[in-house]
């Protein structure tokens, strides 16, 4: 029986992805600011409509590069428990804090209404995420921000090819990161990006994502966050098939909101004015034991859904928090994300459906 994933890397033409090989190949570099690096670059500055974007081998690195290019290595960092564990690594990594704040039960971004509260004279950033793609509440969080004199950097992992108010959700707050693994909408195999709105923050996270170093003058500490040209290559080719690409996804999602009853699975609020990309189909049920009973039926017919994001992060051994988020805390344990990509038969998504109907 065919195996279904929640997701399947969308794969160029090989043909296409060898134009690209034989470049790499004629010109005899492989990493280190390639020309295909370069080019990159500047077609997703030119994708997004952003300035001062930087590709980086993946968007974890891209978060603890953030985090340093802005003087952040020690204090608190308030964010959400309702995320992957790539959201809090970088915190860790780096000896800071992370200061949970509970989610809105609608559209599962963190909620403002909250931070407030928590910001202390060691609050150091803000480092909301734009969950499955669905912006947060923008205009909150920079106006407490702004108040504050906090620096916001937004997890954006899952927002390539989402706008909201016109512009691309990854041109907002002081940094943004985007996830480009091959799991996403868009990947360059491993990837990630950064977008910088401070000159001098960009600056630095230039020379931070390459050792410090510009020649032979060491100018600050940094880290090896250096993309390769074969990952430069496989964004090249992919970057021409995103709009096709979305709109697949699109496409299967209608397919299960019209299969699957609201009164039964809920699903996220996406904010008023976001284009949205359909990076993920999530869907709330009733209760954990209903999750894992579909989960299995579905196993049997060898479909995998995820348990995105489960656990919640406030719970995990390791973090040590004493923090409690009741609304992640529940909804960790009852969300499923469901197979979604371009090309997903509609057939399957009929059984898919089905198993969850009954």
């Amino acid at each position: 029986m065919k195996r279904v994933n929640v997701t399947k890397s969308f794969l160029p033409p090989i043909e296409e992805y060898q134009q690209y090989l034989q470049r790499i190949w004629k010109n005899d570099w492989l990493t280190n600011q390639g020309p295909l690096l370069k080019e990159l670059e500047a077609a997703l500055e030119t994708r997004l409509r952003v300035e001062d974007l930087h590709f980086v081998t993946n968007g974890t690195i891209g978060l603890q590069i953030a985090l340093r290019s802005l003087g952040i290595t020690e204090g608190e960092i308030i964010t959400t428990p309702f995320s992957y564990v790539g959201t809090i690594s970088p915190i860790l990594w780096e000896r800071c804090t992370p200061i949970f704040i509970d989610i809105d039960p609608k559209t599962l971004c963190i909620d403002p209404k909250k931070i407030e509260a928590l910001i202390t004279e060691n609050t150091k950033a803000i480092l909301p995420v734009h969950v499955f793609g669905n912006p947060c509440d923008i205009e909150a969080i920079e106006a407490i921000a702004k108040k504050h004199d906090i620096p916001v950097v937004y997890d954006a992992a899952h927002a390539f090819g989402a706008e909201y108010k016109g512009k691309s959700l990854l041109d907002y707050g002081d940094v943004s990161m985007c996830s480009l693994h091959a799991t996403k909408p868009f990947h360059t195999v491993e990837g990630g990006l950064l977008i910088a709105r401070d000159k001098k923050v960009s600056a630095k996270i230039e020379l931070a994502k390459r050792f410090g170093h510009n020649g032979d003058v060491q100018h600050q500490l940094g880290i090896n966050a250096k993309a390769s040209e074969f990952q430069a290559a496989m964004g090249l080719c992919n970057l021409k098939y995103i709009d096709e690409i979305i709109a697949g996804r699109k496409k299967v999602s209608a397919q299960y909101d019209a299969l699957l009853p609201r009164a039964k699975f809920e699903r996220p609020v996406i904010r008023k004015g976001t284009t949205y990309n359909y990076a993920y189909h999530p869907v709330v049920l009733r209760s954990e034991d209903e999750l894992l009973q579909k989960m299995e039926r579905l196993k049997e017919r060898s479909i995998y859904p995820r348990r995105y994001f489960y656990p919640s992060l406030n719970t995990i051994k390791y973090v040590a928090s004493d923090q409690r988020c009741p609304v992640s805390e529940d909804i960790s344990k009852r969300i499923l994300c469901l197979p979604l990509y371009s090309g997903l038969e509609e057939e399957i998504v009929n059984d898919i459906c089905k198993v969850l109907n009954t």
